[in-house]
């Protein structure tokens, strides 16, 4: 499929020469990478005022839009990195439902973090919108449900556009505010859970059409305190099951909160009816493994939209290659991540969006170290990208865990 790329004039830049780009769009999907408060020359532009920088990145990514002839109507999730904890949390959301007004209404997925990749970075901001290839605005369908947690009344906690599914954080936050079974991931996974299964309800559909999951828990980087939520949440899934990425955090913001889940689905409707979309999966012979036995596959292929878990640096007996080398780990997930798509019939070239969450500190060295070996195996003009630091991954001496999202024809 042909696509689009944008670098508006202006725009920030990273301090080294990357094959990556801020905003790609293939078919009605466009796809923002991580937009930061930076100058182009890569240097923060307000350190330390957080107000200011969600005024600049929000205003990045509505350039992108532009630059790709969408509007931010048209947003379907936002993707929010951020320092800070729940008020900072709250006031982010407030300044940008006031940015976005009344009619978008996205899906909105908030990761705090105690710092970003570059120093005094205090946010970065990511954007999936869809417009149709012709030019019209695509026909969507926005829910808030009682039952979940409160959100700012300029988003959705679930948006369908067309067959594509969107959820924003499903928690164990009840509908004031309150954590539930606080400091029990366990309880919490199951009340999480449950909760998803409602919020895929009220658009007909079931964790059978999910494509890809995204799970943040408070961990210190150990299999000890993964593994039994990844049972409970696996048992929610068939085999096969979706891509999935599993990011430990130090804490999520909110006192008590132990985890969080997005996803997106997809779904055939017509007329009043709907139904379950054929999927393509891939898991090549000899891949890497977890632990312990779950139903995800390491992609999957639903229409021309692909989705890939998170590709590490591990064996099939989940023993991490290459312990504490960067480089080396980053080669080895990028050489997982082709495999996949290969098995896929889909190459590098096909990618749009790619995330990695790698261990780190605000630090472009330490950036730097991951982002020269991904950015060297793409062809110009390149994906999308977001570079988030961690302070752990899921398991000991694990440095980099890189997802992608691929269109093909």
């Amino acid at each position: 499929m042909k696509k689009r790329y944008s670098w508006p004039e202006g725009h920030w830049n990273w301090p080294v020469e990357l094959t990556h780009q801020h905003g790609v769009r293939a078919g009605d999907y466009i796809f923002t990478g991580g937009q930061a408060d930076l100058d182009a020359n890569g240097r923060v532009r307000h350190p330390g005022n957080l107000q200011a920088q969600v005024d600049s990145v929000f205003g990045y990514l509505k350039n992108i839009l532009h630059d790709l002839d969408a509007e931010v109507d048209d947003l379907v999730r936002l993707v929010v990195y951020f320092v800070g904890d729940d008020t900072v949390e709250k006031n982010i959301l407030l300044q940008l439902g006031d940015a976005i007004g009344a009619n978008a209404k996205p899906v909105v997925n908030t990761i705090p973090l105690p710092q970003l990749c570059y120093p005094d970075m205090l946010i970065e901001l990511e954007g999936v919108a869809m417009k149709a290839s012709r030019g019209n605005r695509l026909v969507r369908c926005n829910y808030t449900l009682d039952c979940l947690a409160p959100i700012p009344v300029q988003f959705s906690h679930v948006v369908r556009c067309g067959s594509a599914i969107f959820t924003g954080d499903i928690t164990a936050i009840d509908t004031v505010g309150s954590v539930l079974e606080p400091e029990d991931v366990n309880a919490q996974t199951t009340l999480m859970m449950d909760q998803l299964c409602k919020a895929l309800d009220v658009v007909g559909a079931d964790c059978g059409d999910v494509l890809k999951l995204n799970v943040f828990y408070v961990g210190d980087g150990t299999a000890a305190n993964w593994e039994q939520p990844a049972l409970i949440r696996q048992s929610y899934f068939n085999d096969p099951g979706p891509a999935a990425t599993g990011i430990s955090l130090p804490d999520l913001a909110v006192a008590g909160l132990m985890t969080k889940i997005a996803v997106t689905a997809m779904r055939i409707y017509e007329n009043s009816d709907s139904r379950r979309l054929p999927k393509i999966y891939s898991w090549p012979g000899g891949h890497w493994d977890w632990t312990i036995a779950l139903p995800y596959k390491h992609g999957n292929q639903c229409g021309n939209l692909i989705h890939l878990g998170g590709q590490v640096s591990l064996d099939i007996n989940a023993n991490v290659l290459s312990p504490g080398d960067m480089v080396a780990q980053t080669r080895t997930a990028m050489d997982n991540i082709k495999k996949v798509l290969a098995e896929l019939g889909a190459t590098l070239d096909d990618v749009v969006k790619v995330t990695a969450f790698y261990q780190g500190e605000a630090s472009a060295e330490a950036l730097h170290q991951n982002l020269l070996v991904r950015s060297n195996a793409y062809k110009k003009p390149g994906p999308a990208t977001s570079g988030i630091p961690v302070p752990t991954l899921v398991y000991e001496n694990m440095l980099i865990e890189i997802e992608v999202t691929a269109v093909v024809t």
